[in-house]
């Protein structure tokens, strides 16, 4: 146990250290965005800028939940800090909707409004760093996610992804208006922007929905199918197997924790040591896997209580 505890605690510390790396790298982001975007006259690079800026807040939030989590609790807060997680995931989703609604709102004025004509040398130089600067941090954030299985890593390497597809389409439009000078086309360069702000709000929209929808499902503790599943077919095998007759399973997940509470009815006749009981507990964990830190397993046998 003290091993699987110190492999969970240099999970944690790494986490935040690469949590921390996404942190000063997304503000640097962040502040070239809302300069270049202002010295551009850019709504949409000024957007890209301050939906950095969100993310520096929240990735901070991020970071002192994944210290948290890695203190394994207190007295106050028993069961840890894994419900800290969703509700990080939640404030995100929403921070998100909100920037993203209000940019595809002021997008939609600009263009009835007649458009406007930015600097687009100066968006280029923009996008290209940014758009660079973005891919390699997805890149390597995807490799570290997956090395240490961290849900805090991977929702920011979806935000990295994110910022990397905007500033692209970004660079891709502002060439495509510089290509447009000169050309029958000219007169559609001022609704090049805000058009191409548009549309990647109305791509990007359904993504801080659905993380929305799966963080609001932990917040709520609703039972996810898979587990849920998992449990009952090992549980069933498991009566009928050695002869029970009935069992209760209730699952829950918050963040990275799973929640398991098993209770198994047993013939009111039958006697068993509580070494059986401790190998039968043992058995059923084994069939659940998944062992760790992370997984909270309770298993109780009954001979049938009222409200079994």
């Amino acid at each position: 146990m003290a091993n699987l505890d110190r492999v969970i605690l240099l999970r944690s510390e790494l986490e935040a250290r690469l949590l921390r790396v996404s942190l000063y790298a997304t503000l640097i982001i962040a502040g070239f965005g809302i300069l270049f975007g202002f010295l551009a006259r850019s709504t949409a690079i000024l957007f890209d800028g301050v939906f950095s800026l969100v993310d520096v807040a929240i990735t901070g939030l991020t970071l002192l939940v994944a210290r948290l989590v890695a203190s394994q609790g207190n007295h106050r807060f028993q069961n840890g800090f894994w419900h800290l997680e969703p509700l990080v995931m939640a404030l995100k989703s929403s921070a998100l909707i909100f920037l993203v609604g209000y940019a595809l709102l002021s997008s939609i004025n600009s263009l009835l409004k007649g458009g406007y004509d930015p600097e687009f040398g100066i968006a280029l130089l923009y996008a290209g760093f940014a758009d660079l600067v973005a891919f390699c941090m997805w890149w390597w954030l995807k490799g570290q996610a997956n090395r240490i299985d961290s849900a805090l890593v991977r929702l920011d390497v979806k935000a990295w992804l994110i910022s990397a597809l905007i500033t692209l389409a970004l660079f891709l439009a502002f060439i495509a208006a510089l290509a447009m000078k000169g050309t029958a086309a000219e007169h559609l360069i001022p609704y090049v922007d805000p058009a191409v702000l548009a549309l990647l709000s109305l791509i990007i929209l359904p993504l801080p929905f659905r993380e929305a929808r799966e963080s609001l499902s932990e917040i709520l503790l609703i039972s996810p199918l898979d587990l849920d599943g998992q449990v009952r077919q090992v549980m069933g095998d498991f009566i009928t197997r050695h002869g029970f007759l009935d069992y209760r399973s209730y699952v829950s997940k918050a963040g990275r924790a799973r929640f398991i509470d098993v209770a198994v009815l047993m013939p009111a006749e039958l006697r068993l040591a509580i070494a059986e009981l401790d190998a039968l507990r043992s058995e059923i964990g084994a069939a659940i896997g998944g062992e760790g830190a992370d997984r909270r397993l309770t298993i109780q046998f009954t001979a049938g209580p009222p409200n079994f």
